[in-house]
């Protein structure tokens, strides 16, 4: 009995080893969590560091080419040129002087209104001149504006009778069909005291001289300005056009 008793614990063997297993164990396990841990840490660091700001654009559909949009200017802007500001005194300010009462500016005056305006009516104006002892009378209401002058106007003139011209007869027999621009000057009473060709067809078969003569027919709504009839110029189209049958 002896001899097997010191065979079983003599000496070093598995149970020794036995009894220090586990916390050999543990101490393994936990230095690997702990490598691990140190590993992802870094890793993460390192990701955190060296990030770079990513920036998510839509991106573009182009179904046609009206998408595209124009092209890029080849052409170099002009470099900006600085203008130095003007060298403008300040204004002094003194010790104010009396004034008479009839130079003070009246701050309650009222200013007529286009209404107003439109419902003064104006008396007839007429100009005397002396030539060698006549008297000339011009009444300014009569007055024509020329071919080439813009007059403004509010409502501008409206055709209500447009007379058909006459079909010159070579032109018709030909079959031969045209467009003339007329150019008409119509006084405050509708009538067309002048007419001229704005636009010619470019046919010497006599399709202008039938617009012009045609225009002097053709009734207009007069023009109104400040809400009385004023005379104008008006353009509008004539076509020549076969009608069939």
């Amino acid at each position: 009995m002896a001899k097997l008793t010191n065979a079983m614990y003599g000496g070093y063997g598995a149970f020794e080893l036995k009894s220090q297993y586990r916390r050999n164990m543990l101490t393994g396990t936990l230095m690997s969590a702990g490598l691990v841990v140190a590993i992802v840490f870094s890793i993460w660091v390192y990701k955190v560091l060296t990030a770079v700001e990513t920036v998510y654009i839509q991106p573009i559909v182009i179904k046609t080419i009206a998408d595209l949009g124009p092209p890029p200017t080849v052409s170099k802007p002009k470099p900006q040129v600085d203008i130095a500001a003007p060298n403008v005194a300040k204004p002094k300010v003194g010790i104010p002087k009396p004034v008479a009462d009839d130079e003070v500016i009246d701050d309650d005056i009222m200013i007529a209104s286009r209404d107003d305006l439109a419902e003064i009516v104006a008396p007839d104006i007429t100009e005397t001149m002396m030539d060698g002892g006549a008297e000339i009378i011009i009444d300014i209401e009569d007055y024509m504006p020329g071919s080439d002058e813009f007059v403004p106007v509010e409502i501008p003139a409206e055709m209500i009778y447009e007379h058909t011209p006459e079909y010159p007869r070579l032109a018709q027999t030909a079959g031969m069909e045209a467009v003339v621009w007329v150019k008409a000057l119509v006084d405050k009473n509708g009538n067309v005291r002048d007419a001229m060709v704005l636009k010619s067809s470019g046919s010497k078969a006599g399709f202008d001289e039938a617009a012009v003569k045609a225009a002097f027919k053709c009734r207009f709504k007069p023009a109104i300005q400040n809400g009385r009839p004023v005379a104008v110029w008006v353009s509008y189209q004539v076509e020549f056009v076969q009608i069939d049958g």
